[in-house]
């Protein structure tokens, strides 16, 4: 399934989807897979798959330690292909979220070619801008990848139309200047920039990532975005149950179970 047939059905529910995040190979690769299908089986419409990196420049102090963990432990990129090919089979649309640089040192038609053959459905580049773009752009439109940009508050009417235009799947709005993380309270940010992706780019799915840790904040987000982001939460429930693995999980549902319906309740 792609990440727009997912957008599709949570719209025709008459809700926003719900896209979660965990990276690759945190506790370890098995560990990260069991968390996954967690929140899959929990409610998660979407799933992003981070690809854990040494320089996370826009991650927050939560993904960085289970990043820089996984790291660690010995993570890598197979690993992350293998995590993506576990997921994928539940039938959930499953995205790699990366930095540019270790696709770059995989090889990009490598990784496109490894990452469709593993079921994966696209990209989200944080660091990777359309206009830089045109070798992951020929690539993943080579094998139907999706390809998912970034917009911010900051970006122009014109550098919105650009990236919207370039994207498939879905676009990503980060409505927070600065590192990702949970916080306590939305930002009053996200909903023009929303309406003005929109209004760029009227068929196109706009996933806001915003700090949520809650269904009520969720329901808030949900309100004006197709789909809502949540990473930090999910990533510090876990490193919250470090030693307890069953802990953790149930944890894990219990929070995708209440952002589920924080998202069916705008």
């Amino acid at each position: 399934m792609t990440t727009s047939t997912a957008f599709e059905k949570a719209k025709a529910d008459g809700r926003a989807a719900l896209v979660g995040y965990l990276p690759a190979g945190y506790p370890d690769v098995q560990g990260g897979i069991d968390a996954l299908k967690a929140m899959v089986d929990a409610g998660c419409d979407v799933i992003e798959i981070g690809l854990p990196y040494s320089d996370p420049v826009m991650d927050g102090p939560t993904i960085q330690a289970a990043a820089q963990a996984a790291l660690e432990g010995g993570v890598r990129t197979t690993d992350v292909l293998r995590t993506v090919e576990a997921v994928a089979a539940t039938g959930t649309p499953t995205v790699v979220m990366t930095y540019w640089n270790p696709v770059e040192k995989y090889g990009v038609e490598r990784f496109a070619t490894d990452l469709a053959n593993a079921g994966g459905a696209g990209l989200i580049t944080p660091d990777l801008t359309p206009d830089f773009a045109p070798e992951w752009i020929a690539a993943a439109d080579a094998r139907d990848l999706d390809k998912i940009f970034l917009v911010a508050p900051s970006s122009t009417d014109e550098r919105i139309a650009m990236t919207t235009a370039a994207c498939r799947g879905f676009v990503y709005a980060t409505a927070v200047m600065g590192v990702t993380g949970a916080r306590a309270t939305t930002s009053d940010l996200a909903g023009p920039l929303v309406a003005r992706t929109h209004a760029a780019a009227p068929g196109l799915p706009v996933g806001v990532g915003l700090g949520v840790s809650n269904g009520d904040q969720a329901a808030e987000i949900a309100a004006y975005a197709d789909g809502v982001i949540v990473g930090s939460a999910f990533v510090r429930t876990l490193l919250d149950h470090a030693d307890d693995r069953a802990a953790g999980l149930r944890a894990l549902t219990a929070l995708t179970e209440d952002l589920a319906s924080g998202v069916r309740r705008a």
